[in-house]
């Protein structure tokens, strides 16, 4: 998210399963049974870390009930024997120190035996360290920043910080290039203005995107960082403008760049924003108004149309009665958990069916062998803990709803 993180479970459904609605099954205190069998027993509980509430809670209440969902369905396939899976989530809001203070709540907790989450790579960077300390394994579905498994000096040396942390989503080294080669080589635009918000996502993201586009052969004719704890933009819109600029990339996420969008052609630049998977929402194209048509995203993942394992979750979560979308990080929330599933399971299996003493540890080491097919594709690690699926899809608005244009992966 995330600072990210597909299911780039998509446009196709952007205009449909992006609005899912049913009668919830979600409880308010953030907790569930997630029940539906189970073996009875042992109880193992995945903690959940997202924004529960705030301005990102669209994205973060779909990975919360993602990841129920995967609770529920592993209990009633009792698919680890002895075993029933609860969750616990707990509300970031978007802010590190909220994360951190979870992160220590979930530590606490000794039937806590893996957490799915962060949303943000800023809230990631603040629970590392206090997952790995306790060896709990933490899988985000949308942290992105490469820092977080590849060392504050990934570019010239990477060097893996901590061994309890996984992503499913693959990450902004690959996706800032990605969106730079579409925009230079399918859209061909050549003037950029870029915009970030200062945040590890938004900010990395930027420069990924920027260092590509230019090598390219793009030019940069301006940047500005915002305050994303404002929505005028009126004063950086005009400076669009005034640029000359044919096309807008900006990093960070969908509250900011929704208005930003709309204040920049209301200030007279009729030229596309482009963004990374934190755009990705039905909710920017709610605050972009019908001005964002013709705006683009990148988020990770194949479309869901492409991924038949995918259809049997949108499925299955509309089933299930979750009143929330389960949004861009469903699939990649979903199969987190699952992963944490897969590793239990493994741990139990080598211990003659029952949790040994040290399964947070074990946990943590099985994890980096956890290999299945999932709802996003293959689902396995690499040596820094990264995801080793790196498709990338891009998206544009059209008549009012994300449609995917073009999927593939970064070939630099």
């Amino acid at each position: 998210m995330r600072q990210r993180s597909l299911i780039a479970i998509t446009a196709a459904l952007a205009a449909g399963a992006l609005t899912l609605t049913a009668c919830g099954s979600r409880d308010d205190d953030g907790g569930s049974d997630s029940g539906n069998g189970g073996g009875g027993g042992t109880t193992v509980v995945i903690g959940v870390d997202a924004p529960l509430t705030g301005d990102l809670s669209a994205l973060g209440l779909g990975i919360k009930n993602s990841v129920d969902l995967a609770a529920k369905t592993a209990n009633k396939e009792n698919y680890v024997d002895g075993i029933k899976f609860e969750i616990e989530a707990l509300d970031d809001q978007g802010q590190p120190s909220v994360g951190q203070q979870n992160a220590t709540k979930l530590v606490a907790n000794d039937d806590v035996l893996g957490v799915v989450g962060p949303l943000n790579s800023s809230v990631g960077e603040s629970m590392q360290k206090v997952f790995d300390t306790a060896k709990l394994v933490e899988v985000s579905p949308a942290n992105t920043n490469p820092s977080l498994t590849q060392g504050v000096d990934w570019q010239t040396k990477k060097v893996r910080p901590y061994k309890s942390y996984f992503r499913t989503a693959t990450t902004d080294a690959i996706q800032g290039p990605f969106a730079a080669q579409y925009v230079y080589n399918d859209s061909k635009k050549r003037k950029v203005f870029v915009i970030d918000d200062k945040k590890t996502y938004g900010a990395g993201l930027a420069a990924t995107f920027t260092e590509e586009f230019k090598k390219l052969g793009g030019q940069v004719v301006g940047t500005e960082h915002i305050n994303p704890d404002t929505k005028d933009f009126n004063a950086v819109a005009t400076k669009v403008k005034n640029s000359g600029a044919d096309v807008v990339y900006y990093g960070g996420e969908y509250p900011q760049a929704g208005p930003l969008s709309k204040q920049i052609k209301a200030a007279g630049a009729k030229i596309p924003v482009v963004g990374g998977d934190g755009i990705y929402s039905a909710d920017f194209i709610k605050l972009a108004g019908a001005s964002g048509t013709g705006d683009l995203a990148t988020s990770v993942g194949a479309p869901v149309e492409e991924l038949p394992s995918a259809k049997e979750f949108v499925a299955n979560y509309k089933a299930a009665g979750y009143k929330e979308a389960y949004e861009a990080y469903g699939g990649y929330s979903y199969d987190s958990a699952w992963a944490i599933i897969e590793a239990v399971k493994a741990v139990v299996e080598a211990n003659d069916g029952k949790l040994p003493d040290d399964a947070r540890a074990k946990v943590v080491d099985a994890m980096q062998n956890v290999s299945f097919d999932g709802v996003t594709g293959k689902v396995s690690f690499d040596e820094f803990g990264d995801a080793t699926n790196k498709q990338l899809t891009v998206y544009a608005v059209e008549n009012g709803a994300w449609k995917s244009v073009k999927s593939g992966t970064y070939t630099g």
